[in-house]
């Protein structure tokens, strides 16, 4: 026992203060392979009403204090394990509340649909609710249509092909004065350089106060504790979301009227055909759920992407031959790059950029045959369905031909590959996001060859996203 107090002090000591990245793997995964390894007692979520024929939920407390927190928290095989012990729909108590996860395609669609309008977007509030205050992921029926139609306006054909234009100019700019090194914060701060000068058109000088204000706030909604306690990541997303609102609101009246090809300024200008805009309030919360969703997505896809690509060099060939044949990587030429598009796919699937995507239920209802009463936290794990082997042939290895006709396993199931979640909640800039990964693959292959050694183990952690424990050391080959 004292050795497990040992372990939980070092985890409270993190989330309290911070550990480097080293320190924190070394003491989460001590900790996590002890609480694996131990079994608890499963008992119900709540008994259903007594005239239904609807289930309980099975589930477990876990460990005291900490229930399975680590284990979400770390990602690894805890949510596969349980969908085979305990089936697509079970409980966990984690983050001092009690969750229910909702995996494999049937439950993520049963969710995802919401027939019965049972499944509320409120479930993200417990999450990021401080700090993507209203924006878009957070709201519900027709007040996000609404948001979601106007919100169009930024994502339409021409808006698109002027954003890929200035993100390929920028990639072109930046990637050929990589050095060899961890690949992971380079991918970070490319990504964060598209944000800051194509999302934002910031100031040269506001660039790099603006990317901690980006990553404390994408960072704080996996803080285990959730009060802003000094050094903690809650307060340091706190302060980095107020950092950005002050960036951006004395900016708005400016570009409402700018020639600018932004998407900061084409969200300012959006406009419906009854006329109806954005308030200064929206613009504000908008342009902060997009860049932190932005960023952290693209960061991820990109790594995991370079990752596969360094592991199979007969497809990073494949994927270069293709990259060196078009230049620059427009809407329609990247259209045209076949292998590119596969491995990208492939890498969305095996790491899925958003680990969970998070309801609350507004009434009592049922999910895949269980009763699951009001007020409850529902998780859907993308990741879980992406791991399957009823819609995925070897599903651990990667294979981008499953992505190819005639195979075509991710139509297998509707919600089987969902990497941009799914219903009235997909991702709306999901058609830019796989441009933009696209084009800056497209300069990474153009200017450098790697490889990883045989025995090279990539271990996934999570902040708010996955992120490579060991930051993706890389040696990279200029050609």
């Amino acid at each position: 026992m004292r050795a497990t107090g040992y372990r939980l002090l070092i985890f409270t000591a993190h989330c309290a203060r911070g550990l480097g990245r080293g320190e924190w793997d070394m003491a989460t995964g001590m900790l996590d392979r002890w609480l694996s390894s131990r079994r608890w007692p499963v008992t119900d979520l709540a008994a259903p009403p007594a005239d239904s024929d609807l289930r309980a939920v099975p589930g477990d407390s876990g460990p005291p204090v900490l229930g399975h927190t680590l284990s979400m928290f770390r990602q690894g095989d805890f949510g596969l394990r349980r969908h085979r012990e305990l089936g697509p729909v079970s409980w966990a108590r984690a983050f001092g509340t009690r969750i229910v996860a909702a995996t494999g395609p049937d439950a993520a669609q049963e969710v995802l649909v919401n027939r019965d309008k049972a499944f509320s977007q409120a479930g993200w509030t417990f999450l990021v609710g401080p700090f993507l205050n209203r924006g878009l992921l957070l709201l519900d029926s027709e007040e996000h249509l609404h948001h979601r139609r106007l919100m169009q306006e930024a994502f339409t054909t021409s808006r698109i092909a002027g954003y890929l234009d200035r993100v390929d100019t920028l990639a072109k700019r930046v990637v050929p004065t990589w050095e060899p090194g961890p690949a992971h914060p380079a991918l970070r701060r490319l990504t964060l350089d598209v944000a800051t000068e194509v999302f934002m058109d910031a100031p040269v000088e506001d660039a790099a106060a603006l990317q901690r204000a980006f990553t404390d706030t994408s960072r704080a909604g996996m803080a285990v504790v959730r009060r802003p306690v000094p050094g903690g990541r809650w307060s340091a997303g706190l302060r980095g979301r107020k950092a950005l609102e002050d960036f951006f609101r004395p900016r708005i009246a400016e570009r409402r009227t700018s020639t600018a090809t932004d998407l900061f300024t084409a969200l300012c200008q959006a406009r419906t055909d009854e006329g109806h805009m954005f308030t200064d309030d929206d613009v504000v919360n908008h342009m902060i759920f997009i860049i932190m969703a932005a960023t952290d997505s693209t960061t991820t896809a990109l790594t995991s992407a370079m990752h596969q690509l360094g592991r199979h060099p007969d497809w990073q060939d494949r994927a270069r031959a293709e990259c060196l044949s078009v230049d620059p990587p427009t809407v329609t030429s990247l259209g045209g790059l076949t292998a590119l598009d596969l491995v990208v796919k492939e890498s969305l699937r095996l790491v899925a950029p958003l680990p969970t995507l998070a309801r609350r239920t507004v009434k009592d209802t049922s999910l895949q045959g269980h009763y699951v009463p009001k007020n409850t936290l529902v998780f859907l794990s993308p990741g879980i369905s992406h791991k399957l082997d009823d819609y995925w042939t070897d599903p651990t290895r990667f294979d981008p031909d499953r992505f190819a006709e005639p195979r075509r396993e991710d139509k297998s199931h509707r919600y089987a590959w969902m990497p941009f979640g799914g219903g009235a909640h997909k991702c709306l800039g999901m058609h830019f996001g796989m441009f933009e990964v696209k084009a800056l693959l497209h300069a990474i292959l153009r200017t450098f060859r790697w490889e990883f050694p045989p025995d090279y183990e990539l271990v996934w952690d999570t902040n708010s996203i996955p992120v490579p424990a060991d930051n993706l050391p890389i040696h990279l080959e200029r050609l």
